[in-house]
């Protein structure tokens, strides 16, 4: 389309056509333009405006339309659903919800005996910069209230329909904010045109610049945690996720592509493809293009699509070319113009489809969800039928867990008493015959209505049908957390009653010498972080020890009157007020003389300092990677932390930094200039701490003065080499398939750990890690290899061919000192998207100990 039809394209209304109301009433509500001032596709609409019209509606038609408040954003925005519905079901609104949950088991009662209609909920706007689903929201929520044409009033009278207008609304924001002061009186569709070149860090992201995409079944964050706290009272029958992709792409529309995750059903397997038949028709009516089956599969678990689908519902992903680079008019490669009102038509069209499919068959949608939850509740799926976690004395790797659990509604209780059964080691990946259950035991039966989800995210390897993966392809609980599990072919009933915990310590009743911490888990780093803010002083054991009786590990720290007397009698009090905010249990003695290890006066004793920290930040970073590392700092820990913009680095006075982390970067190269490069050699020779993080690590390999090398195994590979020329060609149509030979999309690995080095304290019990790049790296010449893998350490999930070769013999930790100061090298992100909850007590030991 040539740039003057894009001017009467802005001007022209929808080409989706449908009938309105023919008498003026005085419920007859206003249009999107009427209210907002202008057409929809003119301009983009800041979230509070959107959820002001939804208010709007909602006042005219309070029998057809509620609002569903579920809290606010870390920036203050609210966030909003809406509930659609017929005359009839508005009326009974909480009934049909509390039936619902009754009928698959999430509810006490018995549900009455009242038609169930299907519960179908839209969700727009996950990733902020893909703005147009949120205009997309006002013309599906005003077709459903003033349409009176067949289909409309079809989706009315047997469906529920739940609409969340913006589900990031602080990305949204972000971006509707920077397009509207960049466009100027007419769009300009030249793709160099600054309105199409957005900043970083984008609108894409959360407030922490987290993926809320991936965050559904994990829910780090508050506008996830909130909302799927809705869901989880309302559980749909069927949900549908919109997205855009690149400028050039057209639209995609289930049916999803392979893999399909194995425990998909069979129905919902079937209605993809209903899903795709409905919305080609609205298509092909408008002879617009579009796609299925390719790039978006249905695997991983904590996607828009798949996260509803192990919860029993039609899941399904939609995507629009255009996001972010499209703004109101872009000219494509081929010469046409895609315009926001173009995009808007065609979300709408695959919204109202996707309602209708499940219109035309309510019934079949209704059972065949019970159905559903009814296996999972007396014949569930998977091998294991009981799982066994041992705490291992450490409640705070248990008491995480058990928060995830909770926010999915995944039921669990304690063992009540010893026995011994047959199970599955995830530990040492074997079965054994005699598993010794305790009765403090976790135990989680798999007889429970999320039974599905339960298995996949505790499953140790998941079946790939294909391995053309979207994203990671292993996941494991029981790796993530750290925890030693066990799978049980038996059916093991937990008992409601938890075992006693240790209240935190309060101040001793007489001055205890010291204070012992045990260092084992993210409370223990919170503990840290709150004393050294207090300026407590804190010292570190760095041998085990034993005194008065009991042994402590590497890593204990150790809270001495000595060194704090300036505190006088506030001492304990801070000290335990520090305990319990991080749910610390503390040990008093009374002596620094240990029968075992060094006393507490040693030189293997480290005194730790309170750091300084900064993160390298801006264009070339990777968002997410920043996120974590600023979101571990500032919710989790509450501790200081800079975000330094690396355009600035050469005027940072490095006096008042003592950390200093590289989290990955496509383009250290614009920042570590040569100049800037040899500040920070310099700072870390005069006591400064580099921590760099995957491409942070792989910029500085093989730079002078840095020790870390990628390895040379060319020799190896031309040795191994075997076969002819030929067997070396590939076919074009394989090109992607063959790409992943080289990659590692998210897998476990086992990491080898040197736990008596300050980087491995506290993980004697091993270390997984979610591998994602192959960096090949050498082991350190000189310094510390804390952490690498064997030629055997692979856990599960999916490495190209090529990538597991290189995994090999391969550095993934580890410590240099230059002069008086450490370099921190870890080859991958131990913050992985704020849920590989292990990682977080080895990138304390990070920050924290390494060094001192």
């Amino acid at each position: 389309m040539k740039y003057i039809l894009l001017l009467v394209g802005l001007a022209c209304s929808s080409a989706l056509t449908f009938a309105q109301p023919t008498t003026p009433s005085s419920t007859t509500v206003p249009s999107p333009a009427q209210f907002l001032g202008y057409p929809i596709g003119e301009r983009y609409s800041p979230h509070h405006r959107v959820l002001a019209y939804a208010e709007q509606i909602a006042r005219q038609l309070p029998n057809r339309v509620k609002l569903l408040p579920y809290g606010t954003t870390y920036e203050g925005r609210q966030l909003m659903a809406v509930a659609i519905a017929s005359d009839a079901n508005m009326g009974r609104l909480d009934e049909i919800r509390t039936n619902n949950l009754r009928r698959i088991g999430m509810l006490n009662g018995t549900p009455t005996t009242a038609p169930q209609p299907p519960i179908a909920w839209l969700s727009y706007n996950v990733h902020g910069n893909e703005a147009v689903s949120s205009e997309a929201f006002l013309e599906v929520l005003y077709r459903l209230v003033s349409a009176t044409d067949a289909v409309t009033q079809k989706i009315l009278n047997t469906s529920v329909i739940i609409l969340d207008p913006g589900l990031n609304p602080d990305g949204h924001d972000r971006y509707v904010n920077w397009f509207n002061q960049m466009v100027g009186r007419v769009a300009d569709p030249t793709p160099v045109a600054r309105e199409h070149n957005e900043p970083w860090p984008g609108g894409r992201y959360t407030h922490y610049l987290f993926d809320p995409n991936r965050d559904w079944a994990w829910q780090t964050q508050e506008i996830t945690q909130q909302r799927m706290a809705l869901y989880q009272n309302w559980m749909p029958q069927l949900h549908g996720d919109f997205h855009e992709m690149g400028v050039e792409s057209p639209y995609y529309f289930a049916p999803s592509a392979k893999p399909y995750h194995e425990d998909i059903t069979k129905f919902q397997r079937d209605f993809q493809q209903t899903i795709g038949q409905y919305c080609s028709r609205y298509f092909d009516k408008n002879g617009w293009l579009y796609y299925t089956r390719e790039r978006f599969d249905l695997f991983y678990p904590s996607y828009g699509d798949t996260y509803p689908t192990y919860n029993g519902a039609i899941g399904m992903t939609f995507e629009q070319g255009g996001n972010s680079r499209a703004g109101l008019a872009i000219e494509k490669a081929d010469g046409d113009t895609l315009t926001l009102r173009q995009r808007i038509d065609h979300h709408v069209a695959a919204s109202i489809a996707t309602l209708e499919s499940v219109a035309d068959r309510p019934a079949d949608v209704v059972n065949a969800f019970g159905a559903f939850f009814d296996k999972a509740r007396s014949t569930p799926i998977g091998a294991y039928k009981s799982y066994v976690i041992k705490a291992n004395g450490d409640p705070g790797r248990m008491q995480a867990l058990q928060q995830l659990l909770d926010r999915n509604r995944i039921s669990y209780g304690y063992a009540g008493k010893a026995q011994t059964l047959a199970g599955f080691n995830y530990t040492s990946q074997k079965s054994e015959k005699n598993v010794a259950v305790t009765a403090e035991d976790m135990v989680i039966s798999a007889y429970q209505p999320k039974s599905t989800l339960l298995k996949i995210l505790f499953e140790p390897t998941s079946a790939l049908e294909d391995s053309a993966t979207y994203d990671i392809t292993a996941w494991s609980l029981p790796y993530a957390f750290g925890l030693q599990t066990y799978g049980l072919t038996t059916r093991l009933t937990p008992s409601a009653t938890a075992p006693p915990v240790a209240a935190p310590a309060a101040p001793a009743a007489t001055r205890p010498y010291a204070y012992l911490a045990r260092w084992q888990s993210m409370p223990s780093v919170k503990l840290l972080a709150g004393l050294l803010k207090q300026k407590i002083k804190v010292r570190v054991a760095e041998k085990p020890f034993e005194v008065e009786g009991k042994s402590y590990t590497s890593g204990t720290l150790l809270i001495t009157r000595a060194g704090n007397e300036n505190l006088g009698e506030r001492f304990d009090r801070l000290v335990a007020q520090a305990a319990t905010e991080a749910s610390m249990t503390l040990t008093p003695v009374q002596t620094g003389f240990v029968a075992t290890g060094s006393d507490f006066g040693s030189d293997f004793v480290m005194a730790l300092q309170a750091p300084r920290v900064g993160v390298v930040v801006g264009e070339g970073s990777l968002p997410p990677a920043v996120g974590e590392v600023w979101h571990y700092f500032d919710q989790e820990l509450n501790y200081p932390v800079s975000l330094i913009d690396g355009n600035t680095l050469g005027n940072v006075n490095w006096n008042k930094l003592d950390v200093l982390i590289l989290p990955t970067n496509y383009n250290y190269g614009r920042f570590l200039t040569d100049k800037n490069l040899m500040a920070v050699r310099s700072w870390v020779q005069a006591g400064g701490k580099l921590i760099a993080m995957e491409r942070g690590a792989a910029f500085l390999a093989g730079r002078d003065g840095f020790d870390l090398k990628e390895k040379d195994d060319k020799l190896d590979r031309d040795k191994n080499k075997k076969g002819s020329v030929l067997d070396s060609l590939k076919l074009y149509v394989d090109r992607e398939r063959t790409a992943i030979s080289d990659e590692t999309p998210g897998s476990i690995y086992r990491i080898n750990i040197d736990s008596s080095h300050p980087l491995g304290f506290g993980l004697s019990g091993g270390y997984y890690s979610i591998v994602q790049n192959a960096y090949n790296f050498d082991f350190l010449k000189e310094g510390w290899n804390v952490g690498y893998l064997k030629a055997d350490n692979y856990v599960a999930g999916f490495t190209g061919r090529n990538a597991r070769e290189k995994l090999k013999n391969t550095l993934m930790m580890g410590v240099q000192s230059i002069g008086r100061g450490t370099v921190v090298y870890l080859a991958d992100d131990p913050l992985f998207r704020g849920f590989w909850y292990n990682g977080k007590l080895l990138f304390g030991n990070a920050v924290f100990m390494v060094g001192h």
